[in-house]
C-alpha cells in the first residue's frame, strides 16, 4: 500500500481540482447542476482514483486505477473545452487549466508505462 500524498501526479491532480472548483464558481447558475458538477466531479475522479489505487494490492490494481484517472483527465478535457466554447471561461483561465491539465495527463501516462513494466 503507497501513500498517494507521496506522489507528485496526485499533488498536481488536487491543485487541479482546486483551481477548477475555484475557477467553476463563476458559472452561470443555471449550471450548477449541469456542466460545473460534471467538471468538478471528472476533475475530482482523477484525484480520487490515483488514491484508491493506492490503497489497493499490487501493481495490477494501481494500474487499472490509474487508467480510469487517465479516463476522468481525458473526460475534463472536453468538459473544459466545451464550458471555453460557451464563454463560461475567461481565455486566461481555460489556458491555465488547459496547461495544468495537459502537465498531469503526461505525468499520468509516464506513470501507467512505468507501473505496467513494473507489472511483467
Amino acid at each position: 500500500m503507497k501513500d498517494f500524498r507521496d506522489l507528485k501526479v496526485w499533488d498536481r491532480a488536487h491543485q487541479l481540482t482546486l483551481n477548477v472548483y475555484k475557477t467553476t464558481g463563476n458559472f452561470p447558475k443555471e449550471e450548477r447542476y449541469g456542466l460545473t458538477s460534471q467538471i468538478r466531479r471528472c476533475s475530482a475522479s482523477v484525484a480520487a482514483n490515483i488514491a484508491e489505487g493506492c490503497g489497493r494490492h499490487g501493481n495490477g490494481e494501481f494500474h487499472r486505477f490509474l487508467q480510469i484517472a487517465a479516463g476522468s483527465a481525458s473526460e475534463l478535457d472536453y468538459h473544459l473545452l466545451l464550458a471555453n466554447d460557451l464563454h463560461f471561461l475567461k481565455p486566461t483561465d481555460y489556458r491555465s487549466l488547459f496547461q495544468s491539465l495537459l502537465e498531469l495527463r503526461r505525468m499520468l501516462t509516464a506513470l501507467i508505462v512505468k507501473v505496467a513494466a513494473e507489472r511483467q
